[in-house]
This record gives structure tokens, sequence and C-alpha cells, in this order.
């Protein structure tokens, strides 16, 4: 409930602040004083679009702020998070709301800035409007449908479906994704086979390649390679070191024998006598590997072309050239594993949805019996308040299966005997539609989850024992809810378990209004009521009122 309201600048208004408190709170006031100021405010802080034109002549801003005290916070928690706002302390939700003169306004939830849609999503949550130019949320199909489901108290049910409901849309979703995002077209899948199979002729290690290399760059320079080697071989051969070795070898052996420390140098010649024979052998074992066959060197000479066109293409180096081979193998690999995959999805899709319309249908069936108990307790509410010969009808009917079911609901209603029964939104008379509500919400009144009500002219039309009826629901409501009425009729308004009187003041330079609480101060309350009646110096409007605040106490 609210427990306190500030309004400050806001059209005729100057400065407000109400300590509110729960149950059934009534306004009244001369046409014209104002009245609709404090339901302007409540409207602010529920989120309403509202024009720069309601500040204030000669103020800056109009500032709103509610403090509300939740009895059971954990629904509104949970919208808080989800908007990515504070949840409420100790129970309490705290809004405030400026609207400028000609700069951007400002909203802040528990403290924190929010946006106006934010405020939107949060007042669908704490308050309902019933009245003339109002957001009438029973005029729409998911408001009638949640009316239902909480008379079928399908609560529970509701949620374990939507679970199913989410699980189901997140497979269709990874269906989509592995099927457009993952699954390659032939003609890909047949170039990256032909890609792999020509890397499948390469041993794409380091090792290889540098072989690769080198023995490609040897039979490239064959003739020239071998002309080369002719010339060492010769010279390390018998016309060269080999003719020579023998003396310098004899040489050194005497100069050794001669001269101890000649020892040394003589080892090193012998040793380099014996590297040159080694060398001469190598070399000739190169110059007998140049001589290989044509098949040897065509195979050899493909291999190198087809290394360079990777390089080339995918390269610049082994490295980059093995990871898009890797990743190749990989994506033709997944192309199975997408396959088998999107088909498994597609058999959960089909077991949930037939798991889902089989839940779907069970809703149904409760829907429709909770259905006729609704519009018959509210046809018995509705002649109550006056509509004698009033129908109401709820209408469940099958629709695509979605996240509430697989229903379609539609609230028909006529006023009046030999009347076509219509949708509540094609009925004409406001009063009507805010009467209807309060059948509703009193019906509905253990079950629903709305904190504050407000009803504008719900009593418009009627008067008599009809409107002291209306009075009682309002009432009777205001035990499960705190409600706010604004009313001209005084058996509605001495039932009121808290009572604002507005006013309005003028002088040749402004005009003011006022709200001032009457319930605390009897006497007060008794003069409006006697206003109400159509005096308040007659001395028998002032008993009627004293008689009708003495019934409301009974």
């Amino acid at each position: 409930m609210i427990r306190r309201l500030l309004i400050r600048d806001l059209a005729l208004m100057n400065r407000a602040e109400l300590d509110l408190g729960p149950g059934f709170t009534v306004v009244t006031g001369e046409t014209g004083a104002g009245k609709s100021v404090l339901l302007g405010a409540l409207s602010l802080l529920a989120g309403n679009r509202a024009p720069k034109t309601i500040v204030r002549k000669g103020a800056e801003e109009c500032v709103v702020e509610v403090e509300m005290e939740l009895a059971s916070p954990e629904r509104m928690d949970v919208l808080l998070a989800e908007l990515d706002l504070p949840v409420c302390e100790e129970g309490l939700l705290l809004l405030k709301r400026s609207v400028h003169a000609t700069k951007a306004g400002r909203i802040a939830i528990n403290g924190s800035v929010a946006t106006l849609q934010q405020l939107q999503r949060v007042g669908e949550a704490w308050i309902d409007f019933h009245g003339p130019g109002e957001p009438q949320k029973l005029m729409r199909s998911d408001t009638q449908l949640e009316m239902l489901d909480l008379h079928a108290g399908l609560g529970a049910t509701l949620k374990i479906y939507r679970q199913h409901w989410q699980e189901y849309l997140q497979l269709k979703q990874q269906i989509e994704q592995a099927s457009q995002g993952e699954k390659l077209s032939e003609d890909e899948a047949a170039f990256l086979r032909t890609q792999l199979d020509k890397m499948a002729k390469l041993d794409l290690t380091e090792e290889a390649m540098v072989k690769l290399e080198r023995d490609h760059a040897r039979i490239s320079q064959a003739q020239a390679l071998a002309q080369w080697i002719a010339q060492l071989e010769t010279g390390l051969g018998a016309e060269g070191w080999g003719e020579l070795a023998p003396k310098l070898l004899r040489a050194a052996d005497e100069t050794a024998k001669i001269d101890p420390e000649a020892e040394g140098l003589r080892d090193r010649l012998q040793a380099m006598a014996a590297e040159a024979e080694d060398i001469l052998a190598d070399y000739a074992r190169l110059a007998r590997s140049l001589s290989q066959d044509e098949a040897a060197v065509e195979e050899l000479e493909e291999k190198m072309n087809l290394w360079l066109d990777l390089r080339r293409k995918y390269g610049p180096g082994l490295v980059q050239v093995r990871a898009k081979k890797q990743a190749w193998e990989q994506r033709l690999e997944s192309q199975g594993d997408v396959e088998v995959r999107v088909e498994k999805l597609k058999l959960a899709v089909a077991k949930l949805e037939k798991d889902l319309h089989q839940q779907a249908a069970k809703i149904h069936l409760q829907r429709e019996k909770a259905a006729d108990k609704l519009a018959g307790a509210a046809r018995k509410m509705l002649g109550s308040l006056g509509f004698k010969k009033a129908d109401l009808k709820i209408e469940v009917t099958a629709a695509n299966l979605g996240p509430l079911g697989a229903d379609a609901v539609r609230f028909l209603f006529c006023a009046n005997a030999g009347q076509d029964l219509l949708p509540l939104d094609q009925i004409a008379s406001s009063g009507e539609a805010a009467r209807v509500m309060l059948a509703l919400k009193t019906v509905l009144a253990a079950v629903d989850a709305t904190p504050v009500l407000v009803f504008d002219e719900v009593d418009a039309n009627v008067g008599g024992e009809i409107g002291a009826q209306v009075g009682r629901e309002l009432a009777a409501l205001g035990k499960d809810h705190q409600v706010f009425c604004v009313t001209h009729l005084p058996q509605v308004a001495a039932l009121g378990h808290a009572h604002f009187v507005v006013s309005k003041t003028q002088d040749d330079r402004s005009t003011t209004v006022e709200i001032n609480e009457v319930h605390s101060q009897r006497a007060q309350r008794e003069l409006e009521l006697a206003r109400m009646l159509g005096d308040r110096t007659s001395k028998v409007a002032r008993a009627h009122a004293k008689e009708l605040l003495d019934g409301s106490s009974q």
C-alpha cells in the first residue's frame, strides 16, 4: 500500500504531502475543484506520459514521490531484478518522477535512475486505473486471460508450462543456428575435400618440407652442381690432394723425428689428410644422388609446385598451411555432427511440442470451467451494482500454441436485456466499464496481486441504494487492496476508511488547489457529506450526513 504521497507544483497544486493507510480511500470535492490532480500524480508514477503543461505556472518543474509498503515484495523484486533495478529494502518501493517545464524530466526507482519504460513496467505491477482517460487494462486480452487464470488458480501450472515453452523456443533456436550458421553447401564441402586431397600428397612436417625444398634446389641446379663437384673431386682426388698428400705426410714425419716439437703439426696434417678422404667420399656420394631417374624428378617437381601453391594461397609458412588444413578437417568432420545434432534436436522439439499441446489441452479445460464460474459470480455482482439485466460471458477459444497455452480469451458484456454481447472494449460508457471491473475485482479480490486500485466515475449514472452498494463493494475490496475512489455520491464517500477533500481557492492573480484529510475530523467530514447531499447549511442534510457516517461504522 502507499504510505506517503508527495505532490509539488502539479497543475494548480502547490504542495501536498499525504499520509495514507490501507483500505478504501475516497476523494471528494466540488465539480472542477481539481480532484483529478491526485489521480494525475498517481498516473505519473505509473509511467503514463505527461505534457510539460502539467507543471504549475511559475514553477520550473513538478515532482511526485511515493513510498509504498509491499506485504509480499517477492513478485516486485523479481521484476526489478529483470529490469536491472535495485530491489525493495524492507519491503519498501520508492518512486520519484519530475516533469520539467523546459528540460527532460527525471525518474528514480528505489533511488536508481530509471527510464519511462521501466517505470511503466513497474506501474503495471502495483496499480490499476479504472475510469475515463485512464489505461483500461481490462480491455486488453492479456489482462482478461490473466484474470481468468487467477480465478482458475493456474499459477503453478502455468509456471511449469512456461518453463517448458522456454525450453521449446531454445531448442528451435538451436536448430536454426545449427542449420544456418554451420552447415556447408555441397559446393563448399567439395572444395574443402579437394584442397585437403592436395595437402594429403605432402608430408606437412617441418623436416619433410626442409628436405623437399633442399632436394628441389639440388635438382634444379643439377648441371652446375655436377660441374663444381667434378672440380672438387679432381682437386681432392689422384690429380690433386691425393697425389700431394703422401709426399707432405712423409716430410712431416721426417721433421718430427728431428724436432719433437713438430710432432703435433704432423698429427694435425695426418688428420687433415683423413678428413680430405672423407670429404672426397661425400662429394662422390652427392654426385651419385644427382643422377635420379626422370619419374623421380617429375614427382619432386610436382610436390614442390604444390607446396609453393599452398604457401601462396594459405601461407606464408608451414604453420599457417597446417592450421588451415586442421580447420578444414574439423569443419568437414562437424558437418556430420551437425546433421546428427539437428536430427536429435528436431526429435526433442517434436516431443516437447507434443507435451506442450497436452499441457495446453488440460489448461484449456480448467479455463473453460473457471470461465463459467467467474462469469456467473461477476453477473451476480453486477446485479447488485445496478445492472439488473446485464449479461457477461467469458469466451475461451482455441488459438496457436504460445507462452500461456493455446487459448484466446474474450470478455463479452451487454448492459441491458435484448442487446448483443460485445467485447468489453466496445462498451461506450467508462462508468459501465469501471463497474464491470469493480465486479470482477471483487470476485478476484483474494487472488489479485495488484496492491493499489483506482476508480474514477465508478458511481456514474447510479444513485440511491445502488450507489450505496457500489460503496459497500469498494469498501469490501479495500480489505485485500488499497482502493482509491473519486466520487460524487455521499453514500460512497461515507463508507471510505479514509476521506480527502479537494478544494480550489482563487483570487485576482492565482488559483490554488489543496487537498486535506477529513476522516479524523468528524465535524468536517459531516459538512462535506452535507455539501454532497445538497446543502451543508441544511439541518436535514447534516442529519443525513451523520446518519450515513454512523451507518458506515456499523
